[in-house]
């Protein structure tokens, strides 16, 4: 049985993996995520998450950093 615990990207802990479910924020922001691989259905890691500042996630073995305000906009399922 899946949960749909769905929560935003600055949300997840360093170490913490996740499928991508949606991304909210605007055609030109979605189009510029999913130009580096955060579409929906994409298994990520976060690799920082210092709880300000911008953060890392590796997705498709390509590390990517993300301001706080654009992870905000991206919807994820936490998985172990």
């Amino acid at each position: 049985m899946t949960t749909s615990r769905t929560i935003s990207l600055d949300q997840l802990p360093p170490g913490g993996q996740a499928v991508v479910r949606r991304l909210t924020g605007g055609r030109e922001l979605a189009g510029r995520l999913c130009t580096l691989g955060l579409v929906a259905g994409a298994s990520l890691k976060m690799l920082q998450n210092p709880g300000r500042g911008p953060l890392l996630v590796s997705v498709h073995d390509t590390r990517i950093a993300l301001g706080r305000g654009e992870a905000a906009k991206v919807l994820v399922e936490p998985f172990a």
